[in-house]
This record gives C-alpha cells, sequence and structure tokens, in this order.
C-alpha cells in the first residue's frame, strides 16, 4: 500500500480514533483485498514506529500532574496512544510534528487517546476473512522499539 493510499483511509477517521470512527475505518478497510489490509497494516506500525523517540515520549502528560505540581510523565501505553492519536489527526499533523515537538504535545492530553486505531488492522482482517490474524509487521510500534529514536536508553 502507498503512504497515498494508507492516508486516505486515516482520513475517513475525521481527525480523531473514536470507536464509531475506527469501525467506520474497518468497514472500508475489509472491503478491500487481503494485500491492502496487510498493507495498511505495515503502513500503520511504520507511522508508529517513526513516532517512537524520546523527544515525543519525554514529553508530560498534558493535562495532569503529580504530587506537589510536578509534570506527569506519559506511561508506556499512553505514550502508544498518543502516537495513534497523531497517526488518526492525519498525514499533515503526523508529518508536523517531526519538525515542532510541541504540535506533539497536546495528543498526550488524557482526552485524547487512540488507541481504537491499534485495532482497525486485525478488525479488518477478520470481517474479510472470517480468521483471526495473528500478524507481525516489519516495524514493531510499541513503545521504545525504536532504537535509533531513544538513543538515551543504552541497548
Amino acid at each position: 500500500m502507498t503512504w497515498a493510499s494508507f492516508w486516505a483511509l486515516v482520513a475517513t477517521l475525521n481527525g480523531e480514533a473514536t470507536e464509531a470512527s475506527c469501525r467506520r475505518l474497518v468497514e472500508e478497510l475489509s472491503r478491500r483485498s487481503v494485500s491492502d489490509i496487510i498493507g495498511f497494516a505495515e503502513r500503520h506500525a511504520e507511522a508508529l514506529y517513526r513516532l517512537d523517540q524520546e523527544k515525543f515520549g519525554m514529553l508530560p502528560v498534558a493535562d495532569m500532574t503529580g504530587p506537589n505540581g510536578r509534570l506527569f510523565p506519559q506511561s508506556a501505553d499512553g505514550f502508544l496512544y498518543a502516537r495513534c492519536a497523531v497517526v488518526a489527526a492525519g498525514r499533515a499533523v503526523w508529518e508536523g510534528v517531526f519538525f515542532d515537538v510541541d504540535k506533539f504535545a497536546p495528543y498526550t492530553s488524557t482526552e485524547c487517546d487512540g488507541e481504537w486505531l491499534l485495532y482497525v488492522p486485525d478488525q479488518a482482517y477478520e470481517l474479510a476473512t472470517g480468521k483471526e490474524w495473528d500478524r507481525s509487521t516489519r516495524y514493531c510500534f510499541e513503545s521504545y522499539s525504536n532504537r535509533d529514536g531513544w538513543p538515551g536508553l543504552g541497548r
């Protein structure tokens, strides 16, 4: 799947990965070939992997403070969901955060959760084939898996 096709499908979310918008995307994707579903999963994983960088992951949660007013760090899951929210916001937002880290910050909010987007490829595959998909993608989208993005982890 080309990046242009991937972003066109993401545009069906209207900027947010809500349960309803992701259901629409699942339905649209399930009407395509299995190859397209796999291609979408690959592009999605790569988009998340590219965002898996220390400069984004070390941002505090936008609307939360800890004891004594300290900034509250993102959890691994929270960071993954924030990255999903950035992808769901569309190509312009996704590309823009690489040039201005402050544009990523609003997506760390507890009100901004893109978790539903994670399940789209699996659900589309199951709807299209009637089978569960135990998939793996070239890129791991889990937080802290992009070694180049996290030079401070010293692996």
